[in-house]
């Protein structure tokens, strides 16, 4: 959500910055701009839209040896050109671009800005206007800094420039992400390493309240205090390969495909060939002495939690729980003493777990970060993390990285009390399963094309873990296809939901478990009797004539794994044929970091 890049070293800053910005195009944005130093005057383009709007307006000869830009998701006024970033003072002398929300703006506005004429409707001219002041107070910019954090109340990543300094890039980070990269004769902002990886791998975190002072040969961090902070780099284990699409279309189509290398990669980094755990052993001591867990999660990854309950419950035998993040801080359940938590994140930037840990965490708990992000804040700030291994994830809707959740939350409960399964074993037959689903991809677009190319509600319906299944198939078609989509507990229909069933109503039936197989065929054909166009994704051994989706049988505990597969090639054959924007659809960020 949101996504700044920032360059000060050398010329090329345009072009680093422009392509800095259309790699973090993932996270979601309605509308970006650029500003670039001269070495006289700052000079600002901003566009609603694209980038490549954006870079329709900037000068072919324009350049600088100072830029910062932004690409920005609305929260405070509507996506247009006056409300994008970057945004300047009154006297043009700071421009500044801001990830995050100023949960006290009014409050600033009224006490310190009332002689200010605002040119937009956002908080972040309201910061800009503000260090403005505090500027010409102390003719300091680190003690302006210092009393600005004092004074904002929120999230806020922010990057400045100083048109009075133009060998110097002002950072400051509190609750939203913002990396710093480690160059040969230029340093580099970011809020992703992604951003900034073909510049250099080496980067510095900055914690909350901290702010950093970047010249194209040095890097000083500072404490909120205003004392120097003494902190190495760390290298990124990413390669700029990975950013690449290859042959596919679409991100999306490409992290599909990954999926089962993505299992032998999680396999090999938890599993030692003697099948042996590679979980640290005070991961599973916290685990083995918890009397109940609680799973903390959005979206996706709420999806993953809700299957995770149930391998810590069947595998582990212990009591766990499944909170939407969002919700949990603000009614907040009954935490039992003994209770553990587990935070799942693909991005662990999601502001609402944050906002759930730092409550947690105050009350003495501790908790284990799942996450594809090392260094991220719900890493660094929970007592344990677990990675995902998946790569990066570039399209919005979540593929490899949900698979990933699974494999890490089934090796996690598998060995905390030794359950008897060899995954080493099945978790070979899951990658092989989801190879032989990518090759049916002919398939899918079929299916697409007679399902769901012209209407616009769809139901997946499922029983025991196929429930949670459907729950997340409905998510992915109706993120990126627009299609108005409803996941089910299959036997729920009669309840109510039924009433919507008409005729030619897509509902497809997912079928893993054989206990209920029946009875999801048995509402498939109660809705197929009142005009639905059903479908079935079934695993092969359970098999009947008509079947829609026939998939290779793996253990009933993994069968999320595999179920999933065949679900989000029909959302993106759905949103293929209906011509949508797959990997960046309408309204969504990839990293919500914002509550």
């Amino acid at each position: 959500m949101c996504g700044i890049v920032g360059m000060i070293g050398q010329l090329g800053t345009k072009d680093m910055v422009l392509k800095g910005l259309e790699t973090l195009e993932y996270r979601g944005y309605d509308s970006a701009g650029i500003a670039l130093h001269t070495g006289e005057e700052v000079v600002v383009y901003r566009e609603k839209g694209r980038i490549a709007d954006l870079k329709q307006h900037v000068p072919t000869q324009a350049d600088a040896t100072l830029g910062i830009g932004h690409t920005r998701w609305a929260t405070h006024g509507r996506p247009s050109k006056r409300n994008s970033h970057p945004h300047q003072d009154s006297t043009g002398r700071l421009t500044i671009v801001h990830n995050g929300v100023i949960e006290n703006e009014k409050q600033i506005r009224h006490e310190y800005l009332s002689d200010i004429t605002f040119v937009s409707d956002t908080d972040t001219e309201v910061i800009v206007h503000l260090l403005s002041k505090l500027l010409a107070k102390s003719g300091n910019m680190s003690a302006a800094l210092i009393e600005l954090q004092t004074i904002l109340h929120g999230s806020y990543a922010l990057a400045i420039i100083d048109r009075e300094q133009p060998e110097v890039l002002y950072a400051v980070k509190n609750k939203s992400p913002l990396l710093i990269g480690k160059g040969e004769g230029a340093n580099y902002l970011g809020s992703d390493a992604l951003a900034m990886i073909e510049q250099t791998k080496h980067f510095y975190e900055l914690n909350d309240g901290e702010f950093a002072l970047l010249t194209k040969q040095s890097v000083q961090i500072f404490s909120k205090t205003g004392s120097l902070v003494d902190r190495e780099t760390y290298e990124a284990q990413i390669d700029a390969n990975d950013l690449a699409k290859g042959p596919f279309k679409h991100y999306m189509m490409k992290e599909m495909h990954e999926q089962p290398a993505v299992i032998r990669r999680i396999t090999k980094a938890y599993l030692t060939d003697e099948n042996e755990t590679r979980i640290e052993d005070a991961i599973l001591t916290a685990l083995r002495q918890a009397k109940r867990l609680f799973i903390l999660a959005a979206g996706t990854s709420y999806h993953a939690g809700l299957v995770g309950k149930q391998y810590f419950e069947t595998m582990a035998q212990i009591p766990t729980e499944v909170h939407i993040a969002s919700e949990f801080v603000y009614n907040m359940p009954f935490i039992p003493e003994g209770s553990f938590f587990i935070f799942i994140s693909q991005s662990g930037e999601t502001a609402d777990s944050r906002a759930a840990l730092v409550a947690i965490r105050e009350r003495g708990f501790e908790a284990l970060t799942i996450t594809n992000v090392p260094g991220s804040t719900l890493s660094r700030e929970a007592n344990y993390t677990l990675l995902l291994h998946a790569g990066p994830e570039i399209a919005v809707a979540s593929t490899k990285a949900y698979t990933a959740q699974l494999t890490v939350l089934a090796l996690t409960a598998a060995a905390i009390k030794q359950y008897a399964i060899d995954l080493k074993l099945e978790l070979a037959r899951v990658a092989t399963a989801m190879e032989h689903i990518c090759e049916m991809s002919e398939q899918f677009e079929m299916l697409a094309q007679n399902y769901f190319a012209h209407g616009q509600h769809a139901f997946y319906i499922g029983r025991h873990v196929d429930y949670f299944v459907a729950l997340e198939a409905a998510l992915k078609l109706k993120e990126i296809s627009y299609i108005h989509t409803e996941g089910f507990a299959a036997g729920e229909l009669k309840h109510g939901t039924i009433a919507l069933i008409e005729e030619g109503t897509p509902v497809i039936g997912l079928i893993s478990q054989q206990a209920i197989a029946n009875h999801t065929r048995s509402n498939l054909q109660e809705v197929s009797a009142r005009g639905a166009h059903t479908a079935t994704v079934v695993f092969e051994s359970l098999a009947q004539s008509g079947d829609t989706i026939i998939i290779d049988d793996v253990h009933t505990l993994l069968a999320p794994l595999v179920m999933v597969v065949p679900v989000q090639f029909l959302a993106y054959y759905a949103a293929y044929i209906r011509d949508c924007d797959i990997d960046k659809p309408r309204n969504l960020a990839k990293s919500v970091t914002v509550e």
